[in-house]
This record gives C-alpha cells, structure tokens and sequence, in this order.
C-alpha cells in the first residue's frame, strides 16, 4: 500500500491514547479504532507510521502489529488466550535439563536456577525438575497459581508475554522479563543455551545464524512492548 497519510499525532481519549494520520484515526485490521494504554507505546507506534516511505511496509512496523493483535484478537478472547499463554508452566524449558555433558549441565544451572530461584520468590510456589525430556508433574498448587497471575494481565501486556514465551518455551523466563525486571538480553540467552550448545560442537551455518538473529530480535521487541504497557 502506498503512503496516503502526511501527518501523524497521538489523542488522549478516555480509553487511552489514539493515533490519528491526518487528523483520523487509525484502525486495526478488524476496524477497531488503535487506541492504546499508555503514551509511550502510542509514541512508539506514531513514530514507526512517521518512519514509513512512499510504500508501507508492515514489517517494519512490530509495535503496530502487536497493538492490533492485543485489540483484534486477544481483547475479546482473553481468559481462553491466557490460558494458552499459562499452559507452558506445564513443561517450562527450565524445568528439564540435560543429563550429560557436565559443560552443558552447569551452563543450565548458572542461568536456569537463579530464575526458578526468582520465580519461587515472587509466586510462592515449587517446581519439579527433571533430567531428560521424560515428562514430569509439576504441583498443581503452581500451575494454578501462575494461570492466575497470566490470567491477570491486560491485553497488551498478555500479547508481549505469549510471544515471550513461544520464544524461549518458557513461562518463567517470560515473567521474568514483565514482571521481575530481568535483563532481556541475558534472559534470552538463558533461553538459547541449548541451542548455543550445539551450534559450538557442530558449528552454525549462515542461515541458522539469521534465524536465531530475527527470534533475538522479536524477544527484545515484545519485552519493550511489555515494558509500554
């Protein structure tokens, strides 16, 4: 789609803050208007509409596409999505560690341990974890307290939290971006330790490399969406 727009300004209405193109608002995929809760994300998606050239290009513009996903499908959907979201508690990446080599062993620990450590703090509860990828029960004491913590965050911030935790396949390294303050880069790399594992004992090609660059990428973005929440 060609550029149709010259100015772009944020509204502060009574449902939070609304981006305008030539003084009308704009509009989700579905038609809702993009009315968003905080000045600093409509900020943020003003300046990705301001940023655009003759041809607009939707790729280039996350904070937007987030914005409508929380309006368009997780606003009107909720307790179901979160319930999605919350499930990943069942069978956390930091839950089920490797069995051998001690190298690989004792990278899991250094970075998995103290957020598990964290997460026990903050939600009051355990966690089983295992060797292996067998299964393994974790309390329901846990898994119904962490679906309530999910289940209590507003749209935006649960659609920064899913794609988190589609990610990294973890709910605690998720909530510990949003909700522990955790340094985003180290937790994604806590998230990726397995995988850097392999990439050094067999070597990573170039487009491997650019796989895990773009997933880096759309984890730090939807932590920044969280925190504009």
């Amino acid at each position: 789609m060609k550029r149709f727009y010259t100015h772009v300004s944020v509204v502060e209405d009574e449902g939070g803050y609304t981006i305008q193109l030539d003084a009308r608002p704009v509009r989700t995929p579905a038609r809702a208007a993009l009315s968003v809760p905080s000045v600093a994300m409509a900020a943020a998606i003003a300046a990705e509409w301001r940023g655009q050239g003759d041809q607009l290009d939707p790729a280039s513009m996350p904070i937007t596409g987030m914005a409508n996903a929380a309006i368009d499908h997780v606003a009107g959907n909720k307790a179901e999505f979160a319930a999605s979201v919350s499930r990943y508690a069942q069978s956390d990446l930091l839950c089920y560690r490797a069995d051998g080599p001690d190298t690989l062993v004792a990278r899991q620990a250094a970075a998995w341990d103290p957020l598990l450590d964290w997460a026990r703090r903050r939600y009051d509860v355990d966690f089983a974890v295992t060797q292996g990828i067998i299964p393994v029960q974790q309390p329901g004491e846990t898994l119904a307290r962490l679906a309530a913590v999910v289940q209590a965050f507003d749209p935006f911030r649960l659609t920064g939290l899913s794609t988190l935790v589609t990610l990294s396949g973890s709910l605690i390294c998720g909530l510990a971006v949003v909700e522990g303050g955790h340094d985003i880069e180290a937790v994604w790399h806590a998230a990726e330790i397995d995988e850097a594992w392999e990439a050094e004992q067999w070597g990573e090609d170039a487009e491997a490399s650019a796989r895990a660059a773009l997933r880096a990428a759309d984890f730090s973005m939807a932590g920044a969406f969280c925190g504009m929440s």
